[in-house]
């Protein structure tokens, strides 16, 4: 199931991370929209890997597991780079800190939960959120190389506000589904 058409397009999600990243490094706008065009791609997939497995019946462990990963890795990675190379204000870094924080709270909580055998299923909002938080992403990727008519970067930094605040809220969510689970006494060595 590791090379199934879904995997296969979760693994391109990863290998495009290095890809993105690199662009930061090269000199001209042109760089800014190859980024942008791989990043992109990447964040599609986000999308038709799980209907793909779900239309070919072809979901598998190694897909679940994998999937939340590369895209708290792509998101990750993309956000640290806007910051290290200066396209966003660093007024911005707050919500970028809290969507990196809450990713890993999630991550955190999702391990715990599946210890003891209790799933937390993806919310529509989380779905929303992840979608708002590219679209955000992609448009600071572009940052001044977008056209002179559209404020680009000022468009991406107020979407990755909004994105920050329904990490908050999905955040809350997840938590407030597992604590009751973490209250339970734990049974066994």
């Amino acid at each position: 199931m590791l090379t199934s058409p879904p995997n296969l397009l979760t693994l391109s999600r990863v290998a495009a991370i290095p890809v993105v990243v690199a662009t930061f490094y090269l000199d001209g706008h042109v760089w800014h929209w190859v980024a942008l065009f791989f990043f992109a791609l990447a964040g599609i997939t986000d999308f038709f890997d799980g209907w793909l497995a779900r239309r070919t019946n072809q979901i598998s462990s190694f897909g679940r597991f994998l999937d939340p990963i590369a895209d708290k890795l792509l998101v990750a990675a993309i956000l640290f780079m806007l910051v290290a190379f200066h396209r966003m204000s660093t007024l911005t870094y707050l919500p970028a800190v809290v969507i990196l924080c809450r990713e890993i709270l999630v991550s955190g909580l999702r391990e715990f939960l599946a210890e003891t055998r209790v799933s937390v299923p993806v919310s529509q909002l989380a779905k929303w959120k992840t979608t708002l938080q590219i679209v955000a992403i992609g448009f600071l990727i572009v940052g001044d190389a977008g056209p002179d008519w559209l404020p680009t970067r000022l468009i991406g930094e107020v979407g990755l506000w909004v994105a920050a605040v329904l990490t908050l809220i999905t955040g809350y969510d997840y938590l407030r589904a597992g604590v009751p689970h973490m209250r339970k006494p734990r049974s066994g060595p």
